[in-house]
């Protein structure tokens, strides 16, 4: 990926004249924030010592070890608005103090031992996606910190087409995933935002949640088997499809970030590629009568593989910056799009139940085109994220999910959060993307001006506390899947308790008790 951006440096482009307009009237006058040439960058110089890298060589060879800036700063964070303001700062930046790259779980196990006797914290690495500061190069207490790159992790090891199970290297991005199991027919189906970058492991550490999550279910639902090596030992997890051995010990795996272990593989459920793909997009008068309408989709199990909502805010820029939306033009209220995916018939019948229930609950029928455009253009939205951040805007996502009960009371308190926290006009923008029959997921995307200081992060960083606040007092989680990182580290306690804590603390002390493992992340 782009160094200072998101993803592939061809797909950068100027923001389209509709975009430019639509900020500078709904914004006012922002001041561009540009980027630094590669070369400029300075990074703080590495800490390890001769015998430190000489040890962590012995594992890996030469070939496998880098203490180059060049590869350093393509790990010195992860994709967040904040480590992207970071890249352009012209003072020192922070890195690893190494990239390492093991082969296998054996050179997996030795590093981890390296580390543990000579004071080396570790951050393990996949397709750099996180948003909520999950790779800071924190070494905590230890001397220095290495990235471990687990990109040799590219690996299919089996395929059970009988039930339907893969097992994967750690290291396989979401494209190479399809990409291997489409040679046998069948597909994974997990699409985030980050699929074309990140990595199973990755979506295995944070418990991703894709935009195909109301037909597939969350990453954490798909696994069923994973593999971590930890400074303690190895865990090798998920035997059955259901098991009453005591507590499912891969709960403690799923969503661990990096604190306890290295995941090295992961067993997932796969099913067939779909044969029929269908779209259909509809208007709701207002977010109230359109959450009734997906809330009666997944109480009534209609289905669909996709089902999201916009908001008027999102639904109006959206109509702002496109000439047309679908068969019938909507100029206010919002929009949601349906998928369905499957056998012919199946599509089929699922699409008329949900359609039955949407025009039940208020919805009109938009045809196939807005959903369609959206399935097109859906990995996108972070280059228009990158060019708005250089034309001065702060641009920035959080989530969050509650009950279907709270959703109206949450959203309004956490948007009236980053209204009055931000110090600047804003567009707060939020829709729901992924649904359950007993509530839903509600994703913020905020495009601010300047606040007049000049600091863009720290205006970012008072209204992600005060937003975060707001989903603490008013029912909701900290994170539905973007995970916890550095970011929501602070409000864990709240979430969890302190009983909750304790555990956290530990299992950590149990499996990693020198404390190497991302020592930035997830525990308070």
């Amino acid at each position: 990926m782009l160094w200072d951006g998101w993803g592939d440096p061809l797909e950068q482009s100027d923001l389209p004249e509709k975009i430019t307009a639509l900020l500078s009237a709904a914004l006012g006058t922002t001041d561009p924030v540009p980027r630094i040439d590669r070369d400029a960058v300075r990074l703080r110089p590495s800490r390890l010592t001769d015998e430190q890298l000489a040890a962590l060589t012995d594992v890996v060879g030469p070939d496998h070890l880098s203490t180059a800036d060049a590869d350093r700063l393509l790990r010195a964070g992860g994709k967040s608005t904040p480590d992207l303001l970071a890249r352009r700062d012209p003072g020192v930046q922070d890195a690893p103090d190494a990239v390492v790259s093991p082969g296998d779980e054996f050179e997996i196990a030795e590093l981890l031992e390296v580390c543990a006797r000579r004071s080396v914290a570790i951050v393990p690495f996949g397709g750099g996606t996180s948003v909520v500061g999950g790779l800071d190069p924190e070494p905590g207490a230890h001397s220095a910190v290495i990235s471990l790159d687990m990109r040799r992790f590219d690996w299919i090891n089996e395929l059970d087409e009988t039930s339907q199970i893969a097992e994967f290297g750690a290291g396989v991005t979401g494209p190479r995933a399809e990409v291997l199991l489409s040679q046998a027919g069948f597909s994974l189906g997990h699409f985030p935002q980050s699929f074309e970058y990140a990595t199973l492991g990755g979506f295995a550490a944070t418990r991703s949640s894709g935009q195909a999550s109301a037909g597939h279910g969350r990453f954490d639902d798909m696994v069923t088997g994973i593999r971590m090596i930890t400074p303690a030992g190895t865990l090798d997890l998920g035997r059955a499809p259901a098991s009453a051995a005591g507590p499912d010990l891969r709960e403690l795996v799923l969503g661990s970030e990096g604190v306890f272990g290295v995941i090295t593989a992961v067993r997932v459920r796969v099913h067939p590629t779909p044969e029929t793909v269908l779209h259909r997009a509809w208007a709701f008068d207002d977010f109230a009568a359109g959450a009734a309408a997906l809330r009666a989709v997944a109480q009534t199990g209609t289905s669909p593989t996709v089902i999201r909502l916009s908001d008027e805010v999102e639904t109006g820029i959206n109509l702002a910056t496109t000439d047309a939306i679908g068969d019938e033009q909507v100029t206010a209220g919002c929009l949601a799009v349906t998928t369905f995916e499957g056998p012919t018939a199946v599509a089929e019948a699922h699409a008329g139940l949900t359609a039955a229930a949407l025009t039940a609950a208020g919805g009109r029928d938009l045809g196939e085109a807005p959903a369609k455009a959206w399935r097109a253009g859906r990995f996108s939205a972070p280059y228009l994220r990158d060019g708005l951040l250089s034309a001065g805007a702060l641009v920035e996502t959080l989530e969050t999910a509650t009950v279907w009960s709270n959703v109206d009371a949450l959203k309004a308190a956490v948007t009236a959060a980053l209204t009055e926290s931000l110090g600047a006009p804003a567009l707060v923008m939020c829709h729901i993307s992924h649904i359950y029959p007993t509530g839903c997921s509600l994703y913020f995307t905020v495009v601010a001006g300047p606040d007049g200081a000049g600091d863009p992060a720290a205006q970012w960083g008072r209204a992600k506390d005060a937003a975060t606040t707001a989903i603490c007092d008013h029912g909701g989680t900290i994170t539905h899947h973007h995970a916890v990182g550095a970011d929501h580290r602070p409000w864990l306690t709240r979430e969890v308790g302190q009983v909750g804590v304790r555990m956290l603390r530990a299992v950590k002390e149990a499996l990693d008790p020198a404390g190497i493992m991302n020592p930035g992340a997830l525990i308070p």
